[in-house]
């Protein structure tokens, strides 16, 4: 016979195959009270993580539906940047139920938070709240690729054709496994230009780029999306950094006139710390180990060309070696040349200081990236004058467990 617990999760699992993302708070409620759980609630992170929307449909425990919430002032909030679970009590002086809150995760990448009441217990019944968010977690990203009010719901505001193009290209903002773990940021996320960044694994190599074509319209994304197909399709097909920027070049330069991007492409190798990249015109990475920026991979004498200009390769590649614990810094122009309504840049100095004080202090990367687009938005009044893409690569130290719960 099974029990409540399989039950719920195997139950909730076998009814969610045909059901629609709209469908799924009423049928994850509707399995939770077989394990004596209420008032669930589903949330999902907008676009920017500055706010936590319910999916539609919930009610809170007055009928009414369901509010945004803000993730930097709530405890729902909290269990999301700090990918803990949170609870609560109605009076904190007495025993009974409990109020949860807990991180969805999809690997490593934060998606929202799922509320429940829980019964007063033991560690089975945390246990337990931990397994129906982690499934619920699995039914969101399932449903969310074919799904427009997921699409819309995310989004505070229309976004540009351009944004919407780069936006379906993107790899997910944060992935790890137990050699690498890499996060990923950008704005302005609903006008975006011609930032763009990619990542993959193959084997015990991490292939990673960074792109930014030059200007900030549709044409701008455009290139862009060129420059990611073509790195994609060449480094699939065993091409090595310098002929597959060559290639990219090539393939601008066909589609567009007088066009490029600049852009870093690179390869670490997961076993060793050897990083190999390539850099067409773009700014250097730096390097963070224990607490200090201790490198500035600059290319010497000078970068290479953009790409899309036919302008060809000098300096080729360059090559570094890490060490474990070792942060990876890739950025475009807008996090550092950021200016403030008087003038004042972002710059290197603040941008590279950022991220280490919040590595001393514990703070995940994909937090830490979360905050410091917070802080360039603040520094311009929330709004930028360029695109901002910002993406660290840590060759782990140990196992990468800083986002499980």
């Amino acid at each position: 016979m099974q029990s409540d617990g399989e039950l719920a999760l195997g139950g909730l699992l076998e009814t969610t195959h045909l059901a629609a993302m709209e469908d799924l708070p009423a049928l994850v409620a509707e399995h939770a009270r077989l394990i004596g759980f209420s008032q669930t609630m589903i949330y999902v992170c907008d676009l920017q993580q500055q706010r936590l929307v319910p999916l539609p449909g919930q009610l809170d425990a007055s009928g009414d539906p369901l509010e945004p919430m803000g993730i930097d002032s709530t405890l729902a909030g909290r269990a999301f940047r700090a990918v803990e679970i949170v609870q609560s009590r109605p009076d904190p002086q007495e025993e009974g139920p409990r109020r949860l809150w807990l991180p969805l995760l999809d690997g490593t990448e934060r998606i929202g938070v799922f509320g429940a009441t829980v019964p007063e217990g033991d560690e089975l019944v945390d246990w337990r709240a931990k397994q129906l968010a982690a499934l619920v977690a699995v039914l969101v990203i399932s449903k969310r690729p074919h799904s427009d009010s997921y699409a819309r719901l995310v989004r505070a505001r229309p976004m540009t054709l351009s944004a919407e193009v780069l936006w379906n290209l993107l790899p997910p903002g944060t992935f790890a496994n137990d050699d690498v773990v890499i996060s990923a940021a950008l704005e302005p996320a609903y006008e975006m230009g011609g930032d763009a960044y990619d990542y993959a694994i193959d084997g015990d190599s991490l292939h990673v780029s960074l792109f930014d074509a030059m200007g900030h319209d549709t044409s701008a994304g455009l290139t862009a999306t060129v420059a990611m197909g073509s790195c994609r399709h060449n480094r699939r097909q065993g091409m090595e950094l310098p002929e597959i920027s060559e290639a990219i070049d090539t393939a601008i330069k066909e589609q567009f006139t007088g066009r490029f991007a600049t852009g870093i492409l690179a390869r670490l190798e997961l076993r060793s710390g050897l990083l190999s990249w390539v850099n067409r015109g773009h700014h250097p990475p730096l390097v963070i180990r224990g607490g200090q920026r201790v490198a500035t991979l600059e290319s010497v004498p000078v970068p290479d060309p953009p790409m899309g200009l036919g302008l060809g390769m000098s300096g080729g590649l360059r090559r570094y070696q890490l060490q474990r614990g070792d942060r990876l810094l890739f950025y475009t122009d807008g996090i550092i040349e950021a200016h403030s309504p008087d003038g004042e840049l972002f710059g290197l100095e603040r941008f590279a200081d950022f991220i280490v004080r919040h590595e001393a202090d514990g703070v995940s990367a994909p937090e830490t990236l979360r905050r410091l687009i917070q802080a360039i938005l603040r520094h311009q009044n929330g709004r930028l004058q360029d695109d901002a893409t910002v993406m660290t690569v840590e060759w782990a130290a140990h196992r990468p467990d800083q986002l499980t719960i």
